[in-house]
């Protein structure tokens, strides 16, 4: 009964083996293209930090700009290696599987080459025509003729499937032994990349070490600069704080007018006012003209705000090229110990001559300068304010309305070779941390 035997054994073989599959990893996909977006983006602040880098080593000095630069371009270089290392994890997880499915494949393809090898060795038995004849006409009944029958044609067809499923097996293998020797490559060259990013960040950390060692002599300078910047966002604050409490005051004064407006309005409509009889001001015109604390909230200057809050978070950045350099709050000087500076806003490091633009919509309500901030352009957004200092030119005047995007001068340089732009955001008297405002560049 070998005949009977070997096809069912056979085709339960073959079924086997059509139906194991690999096991799906769909997070994998998703997080490499993930890591090759962060991957580009790193390239290409690592290009705008060395464009910076590169205007202010033009100085023989060392300056706070040129550390500030190598520090950004630290950081990046430290995000590119994290990157690799996790690109590496999934290459390496993505080995292992092909390996297991390799092993997999190939130990079905064996199997499939055994139970080939019984039935070519069992149809050699009934090889030639006499024999198979034979085997037939050996039936005791019509019946089981009927079956043998079928028994020869069966495992004529089992033949040919075993045949075309150990083809289709060894080109899976095939295949699989080629995505294998391609992510091993992969792998290899990744392992390259790595250390020559690894030396990359060992010869900037250098380079700081380097520019600190240089700044470390320059300690009285430092501190007249420090005291010097002091000074000059002392002023700044004084006027920002002034010019808030001046557009507080005339908000509340316009929501003033025409509230009494509205009021004598409704009295006139509803016959209550009579010749010679005194307008006397609502509670809620009293209430506008006495606050002080944030502006007055017409319709349209809610509007304005609610479309300014809106874009926290994902809010156009004041210049398109460029890094933070000194961060929103206190935080300790780059170079000279157990100093703690603080900052209203951020500072923002980018290339000479670069174009400041508005965030977002709004009036132009300010246009002046201090020294050590240079030009300062304040706008305002409704309740918001926006404040670009440190400008080397200004192309809007007061009153101006202006469009997010929009041009509003160009950044100072000094004579350090340092393009830096100062930038704050104000709500009402509140002073707000732009970082948590600015979107992803």
């Amino acid at each position: 009964m070998l005949v009977q035997a070997a096809p069912s054994v056979a085709q339960q073989r073959s079924k086997k083996t059509t139906t194991r599959k690999a096991p799906v990893r769909k997070s994998t996909t998703k997080s490499k293209a993930q890591l090759e977006r962060e991957r580009l983006a790193n390239l290409r602040r690592i290009r705008e930090a060395s464009r910076i880098l590169s205007q202010t080593q033009k100085q023989k000095e060392a300056s706070l700009g040129q550390l500030n630069a190598l520090k950004e371009k630290l950081d990046v270089q430290k995000g590119v290696i994290r990157n690799i290392s996790s690109e590496l994890k999934y290459i390496e997880s993505d080995v292992r599987q092909t390996e297991t499915q390799v092993q997999q494949t190939q130990q079905s393809l064996e199997q499939l080459k055994s139970e080939y090898a019984r039935l070519i060795y069992a149809s050699s038995k009934t090889a030639n025509s006499y024999n198979r004849l034979m085997f037939l006409f050996a039936a005791e009944s019509f019946n089981q003729l009927m079956l043998r029958m079928r028994y020869v044609r069966q495992y004529s067809e089992v033949r040919k499937t075993q045949a075309a499923q150990i083809t289709s097996v060894q080109q899976r293998l095939n295949r699989q032994l080629t995505g294998l020797t391609e992510k091993k490559q992969e792998k290899s060259s990744l392992l390259t990349t790595q250390l020559a990013e690894n030396r990359n960040l060992s010869t900037l950390k250098v380079q700081q070490d380097q520019v600190v060692t240089k700044l470390s002599r320059q300690e009285e300078n430092l501190r007249q600069e420090l005291a010097n910047r002091q000074e000059a966002v002392r002023k700044l604050d004084n006027l920002i704080a002034q010019r808030v409490r001046e557009e507080i005051a005339r908000a509340a004064r316009v929501a003033a007018a025409k509230a009494a407006a509205k009021a004598a309005a409704e009295r006139a409509a509803a016959g209550s006012s009579s010749p010679g009889s005194t307008a006397r001001t609502s509670p809620a015109a009293e209430a506008a003209a006495t606050r002080v604390d944030r502006i007055t909230l017409t319709p349209e200057i809610a509007s304005i705000s609610s479309s300014f809050a809106e874009n926290r978070g994902r809010m156009l950045w004041p210049v398109a090229r460029g890094f933070i350099s000194q961060h929103f709050g206190r935080h300790a000087h780059p170079v000279l110990k157990n100093v703690i500076v603080e900052n209203r806003g951020v500072d923002i490091q980018t290339s000479a001559g670069e174009a400041v633009r508005a965030v977002s919509a709004g009036k132009v309500l300010t246009v002046t300068s201090i020294a050590g901030m240079n030009n300062i352009v304040m706008v305002q957004h409704g309740e918001y304010f926006t404040v670009y200092a440190k400008l080397r030119s200004v192309s809007v005047s007061e009153g101006d309305q202006v469009q997010a995007k929009q041009s509003i001068g160009t950044v100072y340089t000094n004579s350090e070779g340092t393009s830096e732009l100062q930038f704050q955001v104000w709500r009402n008297s509140s002073n707000l941390n732009p970082e948590s405002w600015l979107g992803q560049k």
